[in-house]
């Protein structure tokens, strides 16, 4: 009995958070521009979302800035995390610490206090400045990404590759990178997920004539519910739910069940291994 009504519960959660979403979906499929009323199945509203110079110069937007967030918050997040993974006592505490702060800081206070940092800075606010706020709420997510691979790796690989006769950057392009590579791409994939349907933050940082969609769709809203939204809405839901999705197939894969042996794995290891050792011999010669 206990675990029916937990289940009822749970499904009702559910209903609630996701019913909203269902019924948004359905009607951008409705040929009725009533909400309460179905006017049959069609995609015009689709056809007319991409023939809306607004929404697709917003898109143009929200892709740029999500690409360019994510790749250049991967790089420093990256970087970030192998130094703070260096770092030993209470170095390592506080400069945690710090990292924690943005993740958990609400959006519209980090919003507000780039915009002034911005404002101060004598930066006209626009495309630059939301990048830059984008890369800054980025970098945290990228390095508690990439932290719990720089765990899991073996210490020694390094210090391997170099007394082999490897310089420091070739040791990490061929030996550290490698090995790190499932949390880098699980960290892109979240920034990309965080960039592109952030709304508070790009709210605050841009400036006239510059939006994303989440903008576009909140200055459509105010003027009255146009189908549209709708199919907008839908796009960006199924967008952001595909990278999530393919963020927790990566998270699964890369973390085994505890107390089994993946074999492959090592197996690869061993075999990128010996790889790397070859080529820096080569290198060496």
């Amino acid at each position: 009995m206990v675990r029916f009504f937990k289940k009822c519960y749970v499904s009702i959660i559910f209903a609630f958070l996701y019913a909203p979403i269902l019924v948004l979906t359905l009607y951008s499929f409705n040929d009725s521009r009533s909400r309460g009323n179905w006017g049959g199945f069609t995609l015009r509203w689709y056809s007319e979302l991409f023939q809306n110079r607004q929404i697709l110069s917003s898109l143009y937007n929200t892709v740029m800035i999500a690409v360019l967030s994510a790749v250049i918050a991967t790089v420093i997040g990256t970087a970030a995390a192998i130094g703070l993974h260096a770092l030993q006592g209470y170095k390592r505490k506080v400069v945690m610490n710090l990292t924690y702060i943005p993740v958990i800081n609400p959006d519209i206070v980090t919003g507000i206090s780039l915009m002034l940092l911005f404002v101060f800075s004598n930066l006209k606010l626009g495309f630059l400045t939301m990048l830059l706020a984008h890369i800054t709420f980025n970098i945290p997510y990228v390095i508690l990404s990439v932290l719990p691979k720089l765990k899991q790796l073996d210490s020694n690989l390094y210090e391997a590759a170099l007394d082999l006769g490897a310089t420091p950057w070739y040791a990490f392009r061929h030996v550290i990178l490698p090995e790190i590579m499932p949390g880098v791409v699980t960290g892109l994939l979240l920034a990309f997920t965080l960039s592109i349907d952030d709304f508070v933050i790009s709210f605050f940082t841009t400036g006239s004539g510059v939006a994303n969609l989440s903008i576009t769709v909140y200055s459509m809203a105010r003027l009255g519910i146009n189908p549209t939204i709708n199919a907008v809405s839908t796009l960006m839901f199924l967008s952001v739910l595909i990278l999530l999705i393919v963020v927790n197939l990566r998270t699964n894969k890369d973390n085994p069940k505890r107390g089994r042996v993946n074999e492959k794995q090592a197996y690869n290891r061993s075999r990128r291994f010996s790889t790397a050792r070859s080529r820096i011999h080569e290198h060496a010669r």
